[in-house]
């Protein structure tokens, strides 16, 4: 609306320049009955819808393309303005819808002898500029129809791959299925689906996990249950017993009763394990005394099976540890490298450090794990080689322990092994508690 006013501004303003021009030329002032412009002045004022006055220097109206005024007088503030400064003005008042411009009319020696005041109705411009917002509406109006129509039926379009994606979810949540879901229709679909299926897989294997343990759990506190019942019923089905007999069946239970304890003590390290790094006691540790302390625990036991325990000269190492979590797991380690030995062997503990850790290494003579067990080893109730679960005892959760205890210190431990040559367990520990 405001360009179309300046621009028909502009238009009229040449227009009146080039016929002020004209009437001075002529000197219209001096004789109003020049048919020439006359013609000029009624032509103008119809193109533009408009009204043309003259004024002379006395403010009287000598030429009204209307002739309505002409003979009275105006004195309008646009006319006296540029009677006084010999400049036009212009203005435009949108509540009447009209422009009003004023332009001198000059004698040859730059003396301002009249005045043509011009008004132009902008009706036109009105209506056509609310014509084109009506239509520009309705355009506007039913492009959004057009849109959300096509947006309704595209978005269905586009959204079913992700529907699949969720019936699929829903489906397997619901288990009703077991493989994993396939949406391959975007990009998007495969990403999604593929995270999905990897989190299922880790679901699942957790889950049989979680029943394998249980399963286990079970058995081993069922297994010392049970031989104690048989011993118990052979005692209580035969009367008169010599002593030593009753005496060697109590041996018996009182045996079982230390497996079911120690299955029991592992147990609860591993609930105690399961919890989140911030049940961790930290303190500031000689690691040397630790691993020494653990060391003389184990010397009978090494000694009762015919092991020698060979000990490195440890490095002075200083480490914040919780130091009973920590102890559990060396202590695992090194009673592992005891009982899976051979008869005469030796397991030799060595440690050193940097600026930022201290490395365990606990190494044997034993056994050895076969490689496609080695995987396994840190598995809950997991007994490698079967010939020998059978004859050594153990519950299977030390390494699982050592493991747990290790990991919640941030650290890192590595298996090497070859059957028949031995076992090499390597630990890193940082030497500062990472929060």
């Amino acid at each position: 609306m405001n360009r179309a006013v300046s621009l028909r501004e502009s238009s009229v303003k040449n227009q009146c320049e080039i016929l002020c021009k004209s009437l001075e030329t002529e000197g219209y002032l001096d004789n109003l009955d020049s048919p020439t412009i006359n013609s000029e002045l009624s032509l103008l004022s119809n193109v533009y819808n408009g009204r043309i006055l003259i004024a002379d220097s006395d403010f009287r109206v000598v030429k009204d393309t209307y002739d309505v005024d002409t003979g009275k007088t105006s004195v309008s503030k646009e006319v006296v303005s540029t009677f006084t400064t010999g400049k036009g003005t212009s203005s435009y008042d949108d509540r009447n819808a009209y422009i009003l411009m004023t332009f001198p009319l000059l004698t040859a020696s730059g003396r301002v002898e009249g005045v043509m005041l011009i008004s132009i109705s902008t009706n036109e411009i009105v209506q056509n500029t609310r014509i084109l917002e009506r239509q520009g509406l309705i355009v506007i109006v039913l492009a959004l129809l057009f849109v959300l129509i096509i947006g309704y039926f595209l978005s269905g379009w586009l959204v079913k791959p992700f529907m699949r994606v969720t019936h699929a979810i829903e489906d397997v949540t619901d288990g009703y299925e077991d493989e994993a879901i396939s949406v391959p229709d975007y990009t998007e679909t495969v990403a999604i689906t593929t995270a999905f299926n990897q989190m299922l897989s880790r679901v699942r294997a957790m889950d049989n996990s979680r029943q394998e343990f249980v399963s286990n759990v079970s058995h081993e506190l069922k297994t010392p249950l049970t031989s104690m019942k048989v011993l118990a019923d052979s005692l209580n089905g035969q009367e008169g017993l010599p002593v030593e007999i009753y005496q060697e069946f109590m041996q018996d239970i009182t045996q079982e009763i230390d497996r079911e304890n120690k299955i029991i003590s592992d147990l609860l390290s591993m609930v105690r394990l399961d919890k989140k790094a911030a049940a961790l006691n930290i303190e500031r540790c000689y690691i040397p005394n630790l691993i020494e302390g653990i060391i003389k625990r184990l010397r009978p036991i090494a000694t009762k099976n015919h092991i020698t325990l060979l000990v490195e000269p440890m490095p002075d190492v200083y480490a914040e540890v919780d130091e009973s979590k920590l102890s559990l797991a060396f202590s695992n380690l090194i009673e592992n490298g005891i009982k899976y030995n051979v008869e005469g062997g030796w397991v030799r503990i060595s440690m050193t450090a940097d600026h930022k850790y201290f490395y365990v290494t606990v190494a044997d003579c034993g056994v050895g794990i076969p490689a496609d067990q080695q995987d396994h080893i840190y598995e809950r109730f997991y007994r490698g080689d079967k010939s020998h679960s059978t004859t050594i005892e153990g519950t299977g959760l030390g390494l699982a322990i050592a493991r747990s205890a290790i990991v919640l210190h941030r650290g890192v431990i590595k298996v090497n092994s070859k059957v028949n040559e031995g076992t090499t367990f390597q630990v890193r520990i940082p030497l500062k508690h990472q929060k």
